[in-house]
């Protein structure tokens, strides 16, 4: 049995991930800490995971939803609720048939070679081979998953809830066959939804072609981007309100070279200010063409084949590659002079989103999903309220595209998937569909039928996969209890792809939303804001991170300062920040269990705060950053609830508590209490307040700590079952926080100008400090002023006490108190106030020299916009540096 803590006693000097974090995960999984029971007694909490790709590694991404979630479950779990985080994987159609074609041609083989079965075999090997490496990846994250209930998008059970979804949806009519325009890819050769779809600015061409009248002298001219298409032209449209057409209503004209008469028509769809006004209508590849077609009920002829190249309807260019042809028309047409001009022009151009290759709309026969009755639940959940999208913004979005939802191809030209569920019967052309694989027709009786080649899209799959992943359709323990879920994390750029869907999806197969509550986070980008590619080389390995910094402080990086919805900016700096914080905390610990050790220690868990001021203000303050932390994450602002933490933990723990608590363990306990009951009290509280954060440190350290505390009954054997804290009440003292945060100031200020004045941290300052009403107050933190601000002698006054000025002397007037430090003989003030000037002047000029810059109109229009943006932060931070070096010579003493 793996133990959680280390067999050795002592602590390392230093905090050494690599040798903590497998070993406390291996300990968490045995003690299967990740796998709630169904216990109806109890609230539940679930994630499903989103699934990544089968053939995928970790990315920065998947480490970011990884670490939310994470979050998530654990501040659930230790909260007492029966918190599921379940994992998958989805089969990724597209992209493992690819990799594994890829990986056959390598040995001088196709999947056509092989044939079906063989390649889906083949498949299947890559997929245990290889398809457990992201699996592992997340558990290197510290995924508190249940492994146990793990899924892939092919296992039986989700398959199982596919085929009832086809099957189900085929019987209420809302899956149709029929011939529509759809996105194809020429180099997957498979369609595509128009998700799937990416589209580019591309600098393009506007060719004006002049198709002949076929009973009068004289040309229409058409405009057109893709020329190569004339050639399944069957109208020329114009708009029926254009006058400069009217004539020509009803005409017809000739196609050249393929002598095609087709006629001219009228639809209200033609744009008159595109081009001359008069647009070629060529139904099988063009969306907007093909519905002027149904209207006018034109022919479709198709003349791009499937591999992108002209088929027999393109006459003299049969067999040209589809932009070789565009190249030889564009010449044809010129030399016979039929092109009239040929413009310069700016489109958007649809990209096949995996492989980049630009898609071509083609008429093809395909299964459609008919989603607007379908999305008519899915929009009144949202609308409702019973399904919270945060950040809000984006439910204005989700609805705009609910509201105007198209249709969904759900068939692919693939091998690897879920074969779509659907028989032909060769002797009376009606179809099959049925839960089991049929051995006849249901309408002819005769097994001479055959199964649909297609597979469905994947995102039919994951559609499914909250409701399918817990058993449904059956009526499983699991889906009973966990369904519906509670939060679907993701990013926001699948908010359409994915979460719509399974919305739909929920509602249609169960009757219950699948989740109450979407969080959608945004992307991480480089320091310079900009997206990690590997193109730009710009793209961080999370592994290669974990390995030099470890996981927490990826973890801390990658989500501190995050707010949902928006991008947020990975550097070294952020990530070496954070191994920073990881160190500061083991410190912590370090000092905390060393104070302990042979000490006998009493009442930790609850310490009263009436024994020293110090003590009460700590206690205070953490209780008050225990409930706003609280709120934080349950308003799913995860990225503030870590600030607040960090800066209690390092700016208040460890700067001044610690510090202060130091002096008081080298004094008579009976003249000063012993600080350590609230040491090992605060820290065992911050441990587990930022176990959800930084589990693997916080859990090593918690173990270190309660092992040799004197009242360990009680405590679980794991900090990620103990409970998380909640404030108290009772333990907030404002008058505590006042009065320390007064005697803070008072040594930050002695502390800041002794930096400023270069003054040497071994050299004394004698310091007179009038504290008006909080006079006893400084009195009895005397010890910490001295030693923490450097001063000697120090003299104290209060209120009616005249506060003397002596001639050198550097006065600073803070809220509750006046400083007075003679600098004669310690600082050449001269020098010093030429030295301000100096710093001064030159920054003046800075800002001066920003400030033009940042009025420059063409600056603004052409530099970059994080560009224009540092800029406007080097103005900032010049400013702030002004108005520091303006205050510092206004506390200058005057020259005599």
């Amino acid at each position: 049995m793996t133990e959680a803590r280390s067999k050795n006693a002592d602590m390392p000097k230093a905090y050494e991930p690599e040798l903590v974090e497998k070993r406390l995960y291996e300990f968490w999984l045995e003690r299967r800490y990740f796998t709630p029971s169904v216990d109806t007694s109890k609230k539940s909490f679930v994630i499903i995971m989103p699934p990544p790709n089968v053939t995928g590694e970790l990315h920065l991404g998947h480490a970011l939803t990884a670490t939310l979630e994470d979050i998530m479950i654990r501040w659930h779990r230790m909260r007492g609720d029966h918190a599921l985080w379940l994992p998958g994987t989805d089969h990724a159609g597209i992209a493992t048939q690819v990799v594994v074609e890829q990986m056959l041609s390598r040995e001088g083989v196709t999947r056509h070679d092989l044939g079906r079965e063989r390649f889906v075999e083949r498949v299947w090997e890559w997929v245990r081979k290889y398809g457990r490496v992201i699996a592992e990846q997340h558990k290197r994250l510290g995924a508190s998953c249940d492994w146990s209930r793990e899924r892939f998008t092919l296992d039986e059970g989700p398959s199982l809830a596919v085929r009832t979804t086809f099957v189900n949806l085929y019987k209420k009519r809302l899956i149709y066959r029929g011939e529509r325009i759809i996105n194809w890819c020429p180099r997957c050769s498979t369609a595509l939804s128009d998700l799937e779809v990416e589209h580019k600015e591309q600098n393009d061409h506007l060719y004006y072609i002049r198709y002949k009248m076929a009973d009068t002298d004289g040309f229409i001219t058409v405009a057109t981007t893709r020329p190569e298409t004339y050639l399944g032209d069957t109208a020329v449209a114009v708009n029926p309100s254009d006058p400069r057409f009217s004539h020509l209503h009803e005409t017809k004209v000739i196609l050249p070279f393929i002598e095609r008469v087709i006629p001219v028509i009228t639809d209200a769809a033609v744009d008159p200010t595109f081009g001359t006004g008069a647009v070629k209508v060529t139904p099988a590849h063009d969306p907007v063409d093909f519905e002027i077609a149904q209207r006018s009920s034109l022919p479709s002829i198709k003349v791009i084949n499937p591999d992108g190249k002209m088929n027999e309807n393109a006459g003299p260019y049969a067999g040209m590659e589809r932009f070789t042809c565009r190249e030889s028309i564009i010449m044809d047409l010129r030399r016979e002079g039929f092109l009239e001009k040929v413009e310069p022009y700016v489109h958007s151009v649809g990209h096949c989103q995996r492989c980049k290759t630009i898609l071509e709309p083609m008429v093809s026969k395909q299964w459609f999903v008919q989603m607007k009755d379908l999305a008519a639940p899915a929009i009144e959940a949202v609308k409702n309220g019973s399904i919270k999208i945060i950040p809000e913004r984006y439910t204005k979005v989700y609805l705009n595209w609910m509201e105007n939802i198209r249709d969904w191809c759900i068939s692919r030209q693939l091998w690897w998937g879920h074969r779509i569920p659907v028989w032909y019967c060769r002797d009376c052309n009606e179809i099959t569909t049925a839960m089991k694989d049929p051995e006849s027709c249901e309408h002819c009786d005769s097994k001479n039928i055959y199964q649909d080649p297609d597979v469905l899209d994947t995102w039919f799959s994951s559609a499914l996969w909250p409701h399918s992943t817990l058993g449904w359709p059956k009526k499983t323990e699991d889906f009973r209890y966990f369904y519906p879920t509670t939060v679907m994390e993701t990013g926001y750029d699948i908010l359409f792809f994915w979460v719509a869907r399974m919305i739909i999806m929920g509602l249609e197969n169960t009757g219950h939303i699948p989740f109450s509550t979407v969080y959608l986070h945004g992307l991480i980008r480089d320091e310079r804001g900009e997206k990690m590619s590997k193109v730009r080389g710009n793209v961080l390995n999370p592994l290669d991170a974990i390995a030099q910094y470890g996981t927490d402080a990826l973890r801390f990086a990658i989500t501190t300062g995050t707010s949902p919805g928006n991008d947020t900016r990975l550097s070294p700096s952020k990530l070496e920040a954070g191994r920073n914080f990881a160190n500061k905390l083991w410190n912590a610990a370090r000092f905390v269990i060393s104070s302990v050790e042979g000490k006998p220690i009493s009442n930790w868990r609850s310490p009263s705060g009436d024994g020293h001021i110090e003590d009460g203000w700590i206690l205070s303050r953490l209780n008050r950053v225990t409930a706003r932390v609280n709120h934080l994450i349950e308003e799913f602002e995860f990225g503030e609830a870590e600030r607040e933490l960090h800066d209690f933990l390092w700016g208040e723990f460890c700067d001044w508590y610690i510090e202060m608590a130091k002096l008081r363990l080298k004094m008579p306990e009976k003249q000063y209490p012993s600080p350590i009951p609230v040491l090992v009290h605060t820290l065992e509280k911050v441990l587990r307040l930022l176990h959800p954060f930084m589990p693997f440190i916080t859990e090593e350290l918690w173990q270190n700590l309660t092992r040799r505390l004197p009242e360990r009954e009680g405590l679980p054997d794991s900090i990620m079952i103990a409970p998380y804290p909640v404030a108290e009440e009772k333990a907030l003292d404002s008058k505590a926080e006042m009065e320390i945060e007064a005697v803070i100031d008072a040594i930050r200020a002695i502390r800041n100008a002794r930096a400023e004045l270069r003054i040497a941290p071994a050299q004394l300052l004698g310091a007179t400090l009038n504290a008006g009403a909080f006079k006893p107050v400084f009195e009895k933190e005397a010890p910490a002023i001295h030693t923490l601000a450097r001063v000697k002698p120090l003299l104290i006054l209060g209120e009616g006490e005249e506060t003397p000025s002596p001639q050198g002397a550097l006065t600073l007037v803070q809220a509750r108190a006046v400083i007075v430090l003679p600098l004669a003989g310690i600082v050449d003030l001269n020098a010093e106030r030429k030295r301000l000037d100096e710093e001064k002047a030159e920054c003046q000029k800075n800002i001066a020299g920003l400030e033009a810059r940042l009025a420059d109109h063409q600056f603004l229009s052409k530099a970059p916009a994080e560009v224009v943006e540092r800029e406007r932060q080097k103005s900032k931070m010049l400013q702030e540096r002004l108005s520091k070096l303006e205050e510092r010579l206004s506390q200058l003493p005057k020259n005599p």
